[in-house]
């Protein structure tokens, strides 16, 4: 087997024991959310602003944690925390200060005992890989998260078509909210 045929079984594996319960329900809560925030670190912060930017564009107000343009947050404000091992420190503390300021938070990791899961209002199991290997985590032939990282963006866009479905958003009307000066 080819490496890409090898990371995409690994993929499937992963998305198989993915509750699709949990992509309906959270674009639901999403659907029904004053704004949306998203947080991660390295890679699986990346994943978390593609996800934002993608819920920008089906007329989401979207924001990444951190950036010089995000607001504050307040009661009835989602935050989508993303962290493969659920113990990624920033993530973590983030999770718990929109708890306190009354966000419901939705919990993205590995590890529904993690931190994070314990913390999060509600948690999504992606039960990939993480860097550290740990007993009972999916094999992967990848390095360090990767595995993870993959599966929590495909696992995002799930969502994005849930929440599009229910805010009955097309291509043509994303489409209107994409940047026009590239």
């Amino acid at each position: 087997m080819d490496n890409i045929q090898a990371i995409m079984a690994e993929i499937g594996t992963v998305l198989n024991k993915v509750r699709k319960k949990d992509i309906a329900e959270t674009a639901e809560s999403l659907a029904k959310g004053k704004r949306i925030f998203v947080v991660g670190e390295g890679r699986s912060g990346l994943m978390a602003k593609s996800f934002a930017m993608r819920m920008m564009h089906l007329g989401a107000t979207a924001y990444a944690v951190g950036e010089t343009i995000t607001p504050s947050m307040s009661a009835g404000d989602l935050l989508v925390a993303v962290s493969g091992s659920g113990t990624t420190k920033n993530v973590v503390w983030i999770a718990e200060k929109a708890r306190e300021l009354g966000c419901t938070v939705i919990g993205m990791t590995t590890d529904e005992q993690s931190l994070l899961g314990r913390c999060a209002s509600k948690t999504v199991l992606i039960p990939a890989a993480t860097k550290y290997r740990r007993e009972g985590e999916a094999a992967s032939i990848q390095p360090l998260g990767s595995l993870f990282d993959q599966c929590i963006h495909i696992v995002l866009d799930a969502i994005c078509l849930e929440y599009a479905d229910i805010r009955e958003v097309d291509n043509s009307k994303a489409f209107r909210q994409h940047s026009n000066v590239e």
